[in-house]
């Protein structure tokens, strides 16, 4: 059985732009900076969403990336990680040979619906992965309106007050 798979313009793009950063890299591997007017990041972590029946569930994955240098908002429909992975070791003091692991400021914006509990967001991370659960609100449910049969009244007699709508 073969597996269906999507595919996402955006994906290309992304892969895109970081070949481009990794070929105007700097002698000793990093990425050149860019000004954050540009908005160009070093990197962009993988993401995964997930939709269950009372809440999306967003994974994204950023190892080495600390919980305080990691931010979540949600505003508009928009669900938005920021954050910064930093160099392991200070390059001055090492002589670095092959620099591949990208670091420095990400930013991941994703659109969700507008009419989730925003109040009720959850962010996590553990073994390298932001874990984000985005409730659902609670679903209403419609109300069974039972239909009944109206009595009958007798009509009232011709040229009483109620006949002449009066």
């Amino acid at each position: 059985m073969t597996a269906a798979t999507s595919w996402d313009l955006f994906d290309d793009l992304h892969a895109a732009q970081g070949e481009v950063l990794r070929l105007i890299a700097g002698r000793d591997g990093r990425p050149v900076p860019q000004d954050t007017a540009g908005a160009v990041t070093a990197w962009t972590p993988a993401v995964d969403i997930y939709e269950r029946r009372d809440a999306y569930l967003v994974m994204v994955e950023i190892p080495g990336v600390r919980a305080e240098d990691t931010e979540v908002t949600f505003q508009d429909g928009l669900l938005t990680i920021r954050g910064e992975r930093r160099l392991a070791t200070e390059a001055s003091a090492e002589q670095v040979h092959r620099s591949e692991r990208r670091h420095g400021a990400f930013r991941r914006s994703i659109t969700l619906p507008r009419d989730v509990d925003a109040d009720k967001i959850e962010a996590s991370a553990q073994d390298g992965v932001l874990q984000i659960l985005v409730p659902k609100p609670r679903e209403i449910r419609g109300k069974r309106i039972q239909v009944r049969p109206r009595e009958r009244r007798p009509a009232p007699a011709p040229g009483t007050a109620a006949s002449n709508g009066s």
